[in-house]
């Protein structure tokens, strides 16, 4: 999705809200956010609640972090309820599913919370549209994943040399984010003719699938040359079933996200590559706002944030490495 605003202008909202909110309206309340993460046992939504913290300490607010630990809708909406129930000032959460969080969501705008989106999204992602009945939360907060595909798709068309077969690895239909990594990997592939796209694998974010499948495919195409994981488990699930194949630095590996145990990968050869979000930039301005919001001030619809390629050249330099996900 193309975003309206980038990180910078982002940082820019950060900086007013900072300088000219904190006097006027922090010593009037004290502001409760509640933050959803898509599950909480993720290195991922872990960094991206440290950025959340960072920012509700500089402003004075109050953090209210819960979450189900699977990324499953069904799981997802009774802490959604428990938290409407609680009444913060305003949420933010990854729905786990873009249409079926639209009606629990619902509930929070009916008891007058605002809501943002952060990572994921509902509906399109195209919010305060007027069209739609998904369209009501205030702003989404996330990486460009389409684009987070593209750079991907490029970067593994790198390391197999232009040419080869290779495939995505992926959850469920049905997931916003990697949704569009597909979309973008895919779309991007179209750019390099000596590749061919097999037939996407969907693992129902069990690495233990993941890698059979992997291995299912190689079977079927001997001359396989490259995999991209669309996330944590696709990846780690592709990487050891590449190492189970024997074809460890022959097939390569493109993960998407930066845990330590991905990095531990690319450190031992099995994963190739990693495209890291800056899920910390997405809490934090995700906080920043909600507390801009809340305090009378218009708030960027969209907000984007960045990408950090890592691979086994660049993943200690201190510049890359500040982008590893927290455990």
């Amino acid at each position: 999705m193309k975003r309206i605003v980038t990180a910078l202008a982002a940082l820019a909202v950060g900086a007013t809200v900072l300088t000219s909110s904190i006097a006027a309206h922090a010593q009037d309340k004290k502001f409760t956010v509640a933050l959803i993460p898509g599950l909480t046992t993720d290195g991922f939504y872990i960094t991206m609640r440290k950025g959340a913290e960072a920012a509700a300490k500089a402003v004075g607010a109050e953090l209210v972090f819960q979450g189900a630990p699977e990324f499953n809708p069904v799981l997802q909406v009774p802490v959604l309820d428990a938290i409407i129930a609680r009444k913060p000032d305003a949420i933010l959460i990854a729905p786990t599913d873009k249409v079926q969080l639209v009606e629990p969501l619902k509930k929070a705008q009916a008891a007058g919370i605002p809501v943002i989106t952060v990572d994921t999204f509902i509906g399109t992602g195209n919010y305060q549209t007027g069209a739609g009945d998904a369209d009501f939360p205030l702003a989404y907060i996330a990486s460009d994943n389409v684009l987070g595909g593209r750079i991907a798709a490029r970067s593994l068309a790198k390391a197999i040399g232009e040419k080869g077969k290779v495939f995505v690895s992926n959850v469920k239909p049905g997931v916003s984010t990697t949704d569009q990594r597909e979309e973008g990997f895919k779309d991007e592939m179209k750019n390099f003719p000596g590749i061919e796209v097999l037939e996407t694998q969907f693992n129902d974010n069990d690495s233990n699938k993941a890698a059979s499948q992997l291995q299912s495919v190689f079977a079927r195409n001997p001359d396989l040359a490259g995999v991209f994981g669309a996330n944590l488990f696709s990846a780690l699930g592709a990487a050891n079933g590449v190492q189970q194949a024997g074809q460890t630095g022959k097939v390569k590996v493109v993960a998407f996200d930066a845990p330590p145990s991905i990095v531990d990968n690319i450190k031992s050869g099995l994963v190739d590559i990693a495209i890291a979000q800056h899920p910390a930039e997405i809490g934090y301005y995700g906080l920043i706002s909600a507390f801009a919001h809340l305090t009378g001030q218009s708030i960027p619809v969209s907000i984007g944030t960045g990408f950090t390629v890592m691979d086994k050249d660049n993943v200690d330099k201190p510049e890359i490495a500040q982008f590893i996900y927290k455990d």
